[in-house]
């Protein structure tokens, strides 16, 4: 169950981030990440008072602390992508995200088997490729993909973490927490970055409806992952949900026809036998 909780939680953040990229394209990516972050925490403290915990005070420290990973991981990924870096950013922070749990597992007292360490090590060549743009990085702009892409995947993976640690029973007013700090820190970056982060009137309606449906989706991958590490290990649960390329690259080739390259049809066969390693371990 919680290996399919963090495919689960995969599919929804690859979905989100789908959905969130085509609605990018039409608009600023920062208003579009903004209205899916606002939506998520309202979608979350509605359910949280509908189906109240009983949270403590930790709980909602590792959701504030997880909404800085989120954002911090959000803010470095676009600036990568600004940049014209997607071929290292995109997969080194995807990376990043898998490696970082699994190390805190470790340490945490987590012993995976043999099987679970063939999987972990399958996976994170697979994510590389799922994630890697055909063209190449400028020799002169690698150090700062570089960067971009180590500090995204800590972000991400410093959420990963944090989720996991608020306990079972809290119930999801801590998640809508998550959500809200993530919506106030994309503000303070956009605005310090000087880039548009308030729809502009006549677009509006467009990007509540892109930001809407993408920050639903992320909202129910965030609660499916939590929900996961309650059922697996950390380690498995982070590097299954950080499978989400895999998703969004799938979705872009049969909803956009965008063309699939030979590397990321050979980094989505490993990933599927990591999955089944992961299973049977």
């Amino acid at each position: 169950m919680g290996i399919l909780l963090a495919l689960s939680s995969a599919f929804a953040y690859g979905a989100a981030d789908f959905i969130g990229g085509v609605g990018s394209r039409r608009y600023s990516s920062w208003q579009v990440v903004l209205v899916g972050q606002a939506t998520g925490a309202l979608v979350m403290l509605v359910a949280g008072l509908m189906l109240p915990g009983s949270p403590a005070t930790s709980d909602f420290s590792w959701a504030l602390l997880a909404g800085v990973g989120s954002a911090t991981g959000s803010i470095f990924l676009f600036r990568g992508l600004a940049r014209g870096r997607m071929g290292l950013v995109a997969p080194i922070s995807a990376v990043g995200a898998a490696v970082l749990p699994v190390l805190v597992g470790v340490v945490l007292g987590e012993r995976p088997g043999w099987l679970v360490w063939v999987g972990v090590l399958a996976a994170l060549p697979g994510i590389w490729l799922v994630s890697r743009e055909t063209t190449s990085d400028r020799p002169a702009r690698a150090r700062g993909a570089l960067v971009d892409g180590a500090i995204a995947g800590v972000g991400f993976g410093v959420l990963f973490i944090a989720l996991a640690q608020i306990s079972a029973d809290a119930g999801l007013l801590p998640l809508a927490a998550n959500q809200l700090i993530g919506a106030i820190l994309t503000i303070v970056a956009a605005t310090s970055l000087g880039q548009p982060w308030r729809p502009r009137r006549g677009v509006g309606a467009g990007v509540v409806g892109w930001g809407s449906a993408s920050g639903v989706l992320g909202a129910s991958g965030t609660l499916a992952f939590v929900v996961a590490t309650g059922a697996t290990s950390l380690g498995i649960a982070g590097v299954l949900a950080s499978l989400y390329p895999v998703v969004t690259v799938l979705l872009a080739a049969g909803v956009l026809g965008e063309r699939i390259s030979a590397r990321q049809r050979t980094g989505i066969g490993i990933c599927t036998l990591a999955v089944a390693t992961l299973a049977l371990g």
